[in-house]
């Protein structure tokens, strides 16, 4: 397995274990707010849970799907963030409840950019990834 495979690989498995816990934190009641925002958090941490199991299909088969990298970088993290900048600027929560999620985003944003070019080149039937 080449280098780039293996960063493949540990994008989507960090995208896919930030996720997962992001969806457990989703579903806690105390997380979830008034009643109003419990369906909303629920529908949420669906699509959070469902985008889980996509990172981790990704992680099956890397350099075939590595373009899943791209899609999770944008609109998913990049989206996020957006809504986490967008709600401490309106003072619906406190800049410091968004700071750990916003390096962590950046940090998975960096890692993900990262291990999609550095395996732009590979394909499929490319040897030179399947060669221990």
């Amino acid at each position: 397995m080449t280098s780039e495979v293996r960063w493949l690989k540990a994008s989507f498995l960090a995208g896919a274990v930030a996720d997962g816990l992001v969806t457990i934190q989703m579903l806690m009641p105390s997380r979830m707010g008034e009643t109003e925002f419990r369906t909303p958090m629920g529908l949420a941490a669906s699509l959070m849970l469902g985008w889980t199991f996509l990172l981790l299909w990704g992680y099956r088969k890397p350099v075939e799907r590595k373009a899943l990298l791209l899609l999770t970088i944008f609109p998913v993290i990049t989206g996020l963030l957006l809504t986490a900048v967008y709600q401490a600027l309106a003072g619906a929560v406190p800049v410091a409840q968004v700071f750990p999620n916003m390096t962590i985003g950046i940090v998975l944003i960096g890692l993900m950019g990262y291990s999609y070019y550095n395996a732009r080149t590979l394909d499929v039937g490319d040897e030179r990834v399947f060669n221990r």
